[in-house]
């Protein structure tokens, strides 16, 4: 049997300093091998990506694009949460969004983590589209996206998504 944990948050809220520039991260996407299954950390985002645009699709919306800034962002927040550098949740939600550096007008943002399942990216999308406020991100006005996914050493797979319009 796995687990599955999701949470979700947004923010609308104006840049106040369109030219900040983001700090680069030194994280890499990378396969890890926990008991049985091995996850390829970008084909699990890509998967999410794919699913939340599929989904928005079947509800007559557009597509999200994908921006590696946003990418970043989510995949530090992963990785932090994986590590226990900050506990599972939206802690530092606002900072994570002004550090990407896109003006924007309103922001959201989904987390997830689950272990013990063979396709992560599904267990998650499938958690936060029978969770009213992950679904309101998904389905919300938003147009750019980003995901990141970190494996920790227990095993546990986090899923940040970030949504801005």
């Amino acid at each position: 049997m796995g687990t599955l944990v999701i949470s979700s948050g947004a923010i609308a809220t104006p840049v106040t300093n369109p030219t900040f520039t983001p700090i680069s991260s030194h994280l890499s996407n990378t396969s890890f091998q926990i008991a049985a299954y091995t996850y390829d950390t970008a084909a699990v985002e890509q998967s999410v990506f794919t699913q939340i645009n599929k989904y928005r699709a079947s509800k007559g919306l557009a597509a999200l694009t994908r921006n590696s800034a946003i990418d970043n962002q989510a995949r530090i927040h992963s990785q932090n949460m994986a590590n226990g550098t900050v506990g599972f949740g939206h802690t530092g939600f606002a900072e994570r969004v002004k550090a990407i550096g896109i003006p924007y007008v309103a922001a959201g943002e989904n987390v997830a983590y689950n272990q013990g399942f063979p396709d992560p990216a599904t267990k998650a999308v499938d958690g936060w589209l029978k969770s009213s406020g992950h679904l309101r991100n998904i389905v919300g006005n938003y147009n750019k996206t980003g995901i990141g996914v970190a494996v920790s050493n227990t095993g546990k797979v986090y899923l940040t998504q970030i949504f801005l319009r």
